[in-house]
């Protein structure tokens, strides 16, 4: 299927991957006419590939000049409740990321994703690198529970030895800025912060911020897109 965003072509297409040992999950791939990288998006751990708020972030993506391949993890394409374990997500990030070099072959490839699946994508790639990926980009990164501060789960990205993007609103409830600044500051020259002053962990802004909520999403994808054109 070939839609229209703004001014180009988009390009999209239904997938299955077939994960080994565990079965097949659905997949989205977006694809403008213009695209110069493609980015493997993880939904988040309340959502699916299909949730609003990953159509915006894929469509906006594609007006930016960026490709993406969306997908299930097991659990939401079986509609079980509770996230899949670390290894059947990291399982699963592996082939999403091989069917995008095998269908992008030309394009510049990063992974990452909403909360849970960008914190699954780092600890894949953290236990062995993603082929041909060149940077990782949280739009959220889950530092700890709501209401629970603590730095146990960055610890792995300490394993990580490509660039890695944080997009964190400053009101995320889970990331304490006090406690994510200083553990992206440890990590050094390959991760850089970037704060969406007033952004709740989906973005959304109080209306006395004087912007909307799609303006503040507007500053997500704008950075990334900037971000992703640097890498090397």
């Amino acid at each position: 299927m070939i839609v229209a965003v703004k001014t180009q072509a988009v390009k999209i297409k239904e997938l299955k991957l077939d994960i080994e040992r565990i079965g097949p999950v659905s997949a989205i791939l977006m694809q403008p006419d213009n695209a110069r990288a493609c980015c493997v998006l993880a939904h988040g751990a309340g959502t699916d590939m299909r949730h609003a708020s990953m159509d915006k972030i894929a469509v906006g993506l594609a007006e930016r000049g960026i490709a993406t391949l969306r997908f299930n993890f097991p659990y939401t394409e079986n509609k079980q409740g509770r996230p899949d374990q670390p290894a059947v997500a990291h399982a699963t990030i592996r082939a999403a990321v091989e069917e995008a070099a095998r269908l992008c072959p030309r394009l510049k490839l990063v992974a990452g994703g909403k909360s849970f699946g960008g914190r699954m994508t780092s600890q894949a790639q953290s236990k062995a690198a993603l082929p041909g990926v060149r940077g990782l980009a949280f739009l959220g990164f889950p530092l700890h529970a709501d209401k629970k501060p603590s730095t146990e789960r960055a610890q792995h990205l300490a394993h990580v030895e490509i660039p890695m993007l944080f997009l964190q609103g400053t009101r995320d409830g889970l990331a304490d800025l006090g406690l994510l600044r200083p553990a992206v500051a440890a990590l050094g020259a390959k991760a850089t912060l970037h704060e969406i002053e007033g952004g709740d962990h989906s973005f959304a802004v109080l209306k006395k911020s004087g912007r909307t909520n799609d303006e503040a999403l507007a500053e997500v994808l704008d950075t990334l897109a900037g971000w992703i054109d640097k890498l090397g």
